[in-house]
């Protein structure tokens, strides 16, 4: 069969692994050189397809290609930016099929989360009534876990191995200076409507008393009396109490604790500030001495604590991506099928990206516990293969070695395109 060009490229916020998906699939394509000749990178995500600012990933070795695997963030630049509707902005949409025709590029590959399966389905539907074969596949990404179908989501394991760690070195550090000092640490965790990430850092404790003693979820409504009760109970308990709260928390109405009033490109609430906040309503409510923290970009962005599971998954996803675009598969997502629990056994099987757009995966209520603080045995059971394992990077002089690329940009054919 002809050889034709693949487009990748990586969207929304990054995670510590989405490089190992972006390795597999470069990989992939360079196995399959009779099929596919060269890889090019959107820079800056899909903007970079819609202003033909493509990076020639053929320029790069094979080695600098391996050393993505073990590189947090986005090594060719990702962005927030949600394409619309075809009917009212079909112009950028023909304009990413021009570029593709431009540059001979029939197969696409979307690096990313919810957002990004929508906008892979809908490339791939638009070419097909244009008349122009281009195989898209999505690749999947997020954080938050919040993908269907997926048993989990590459990028979330090494988060959770990222929080239950925290939880833990923070905890005892509290219970070392709770007789004389701090009574309450509160630590703010990524998840806007789901608390996947929340639940990990229950992983740091299991027995009676041991921390964290709250967990709150976007998917319980926060009671501000039941909550303060908890702490105080905890503190006189304990001597101290330890709580790890997501960025979604929010009150029945749906009123998130800290909403800025502000929304990012993709149209979403931005949220923020929810540990101070939590953390004013303990000072004001029971006058404990506190201290809190926002895990933020270093949760997504910590590489040398990434999970070998994580790594692995991530990988795969992105060379199984490839196969599955060498098969004909068309508008399909690689999901990860999970097998069994103990012994943790998983596989590669392929959904419809019309099954994964625009849906969210929640907590299921069973995962958390009956009083709203904390997670069940089955949750326990679910998360806890996802951080096993450890992937160290190589380190140089002191400091963990990533991927330099030379990032060497493509000719320009077309004319330019304002966004």
């Amino acid at each position: 069969m002809a050889q034709h060009n693949a487009f990748y490229a990586q969207s929304g916020g990054v995670t510590a692994v989405i490089n190992a998906s972006a390795c597999g699939v470069i990989e992939a394509c360079r196995q399959h050189s009779d099929r596919i000749g060269k890889v090019y990178a959107g820079h800056n995500g899909i903007i970079g397809a819609l202003t033909e600012d493509l990076i020639d990933v053929s320029q790069e070795s094979d080695e600098t290609i391996a050393a993505l695997r073990h590189t947090p963030g986005g090594a060719f630049g990702s962005c927030r930016y949600k394409l619309k509707d075809i009917e009212s902005h079909r112009a950028q949409y023909e304009r990413l099929i021009e570029v593709f025709k431009a540059h001979d590029i029939r197969y696409f590959f979307y690096n990313g989360g919810g957002d990004s399966a929508d906008t892979c389905l809908k490339v791939s539907q638009l070419s097909e009534k244009m008349g122009y074969p281009l195989t898209a596949i999505h690749v999947p990404k997020t954080v938050d876990n919040d993908l269907p179908i997926t048993d989990n989501s590459p990028g979330f394991g090494s988060v959770a191995k990222y929080i239950a760690t925290s939880t833990l070195e923070a905890s005892l550090d509290i219970a070392s200076m709770c007789a004389t000092s701090t009574k309450v640490f509160v630590l703010e965790v990524m998840g806007r409507h789901a608390g996947w990430i929340a639940a990990a850092g229950a992983l740091a404790g299991e027995g009676e008393g041991e921390p964290p003693h709250l967990v709150i979820f976007p998917e319980v409504p926060f009671e501000r009396s039941k909550v303060m009760a908890r702490v105080e109970e905890c503190v006189e308990k304990y001597g101290y109490c330890v709580i790890v709260v997501s960025e979604g928390a929010r009150y029945e109405d749906g009123t998130f604790l800290a909403d800025s009033g502000n929304t990012d490109a993709f149209g979403h609430r931005q949220l923020g500030g929810v540990a101070p906040t939590l953390a004013g309503m303990v000072k004001q409510d029971l006058g404990y001495k506190y201290h809190w923290a926002v895990a933020d970009y270093l949760q997504r962005a910590a590489r040398h604590l990434a999970s070998r599971t994580d790594v692995e998954q991530a990988y795969a996803v992105g060379q199984q991506a490839v196969e599955l675009a060498i098969a004909g598969k068309n508008a399909m997502m690689p999901a990860i099928k999970r097998v069994s629990d103990t012994p943790y056994e998983w596989r590669i099987e392929s959904a419809p990206l019309a099954e994964v757009a625009n849906r969210e995966k929640f907590m299921p209520r069973e995962f958390i516990r009956e009083d709203g603080f904390g997670i069940t045995e089955a949750c326990r059971r679910y998360l806890s293969p996802l951080i096993q394992g450890e992937d160290y990077p190589p380190y140089e002089n002191g400091l963990p070695k990533v991927a330099n690329l030379k990032l060497a940009k493509v000719e320009r054919k077309l004319p330019e395109f304002h966004l």
